[in-house]
């Protein structure tokens, strides 16, 4: 995610990280190039250019904007709702180890706490198609077959398992059970939460036409701009070009907001976040760092 400063009138300029300038420059670069051969065929042959018209690259302009800014808004709230679901991993978590303090075993309350930061780690990995396991077998008593074919929701079942037997064995109130099943069933929530937005991206056709439409669009319109704007339609396709390229490119990015991309949510730093604070409630001085940004970045 990045996290900068409001930009100046310099860093507006030359700001490349972040800009999403660097993904699309390619095509940027083939739609000018494109656009300068046809201002040079236009100077050698004016008269096959006499006949285009503006008006119809007006409309499909303005039409293609407001398809646009639908698919982006779409785009940004998977991007929000996937933040507001971390939160409440965040949320539930604190809850769960502000509640945990009745569980008088040390040792007890240790396993059950390091256990709930195995499964943010595995959760993370899990979003990002890496092995969940792998990912948070540091903070596991079991081994990997303990936890079924879900690692994140079998740490989740296995937490729930200890706690339902410290109630049976009287270690903590039926009451104070039933507040930790409660905070394990709003991890689960938020985890089916992530899940969905991570396995139900937006329908393919409807992506596939904006794709189409935005390269066509940015193909043709130097037909148009040739001849009334000469060796400045090349600067103009450039601009509609890195517009229409770039408002597609952050969509790409904040459909899936749980990745690796610069613009992706920063879920490395929500899950050491959890770790810091799991550490701390255990006693622990020395924390692992808090992740700051780097050059701007944060994940």
């Amino acid at each position: 995610m990045i996290v900068a400063p409001k930009p100046n009138f310099i860093s507006i300029l030359t700001t490349l990280r972040g800009s999403i300038a660097r993904k699309i420059a390619v095509q940027i670069v083939m739609v000018t190039l494109l656009a300068s051969l046809i201002v040079y065929i236009e100077g050698q042959h004016p008269q096959f250019f006499s006949h285009f018209s503006a008006t119809p690259f007006t409309l499909l302009g303005i039409s293609l904007s407001i398809f646009m800014s639908f698919r982006n808004n779409a785009c940004y709230d998977r991007w929000w709702e996937g933040r507001k679901a971390w939160g409440k991993v965040l949320v539930e978590v604190r809850s769960f180890i502000r509640e945990s303090v009745v569980i008088t075993d040390p040792a007890t309350r240790t396993s059950l706490l390091s256990a709930l930061c195995g499964y943010t780690h595995a959760l993370n990995a899990r979003l990002r198609n890496e092995d969940e396991f792998e990912a948070a077998h540091e903070w596991l008593s079991c081994p990997e077959t303990e936890y079924g074919i879900h690692v994140s929701a079998g740490i989740l079942r296995q937490i729930g398992h200890r706690c339902s037997e410290l109630e049976a064995q009287q270690q903590i109130s039926e009451w104070r059970y039933i507040t930790l099943e409660q905070r394990l069933t709003g991890l689960s929530e938020a985890q089916a939460v992530c899940e969905r937005l991570k396995f139900t991206p937006l329908p393919f056709p409807y992506t596939l036409l904006l794709h189409r439409t935005i390269y066509l669009f940015c193909v043709l319109l130097p037909f148009v701009m040739a001849q009334p704007l000469g060796w400045l339609a090349p600067v103009f396709t450039a601009i509609v070009s890195y517009t229409f390229f770039g408002l597609d490119a952050i969509s790409d990015q904040l459909e899936d907001p749980f990745g690796h991309e610069d613009n992706d949510l920063p879920t490395d730093a929500l899950v050491r976040t959890v770790e810091r604070e799991i550490l701390d409630s255990l006693g622990h001085t020395e924390l692992p760092p808090a992740l700051v940004p780097i050059d701007h970045v944060l994940n």
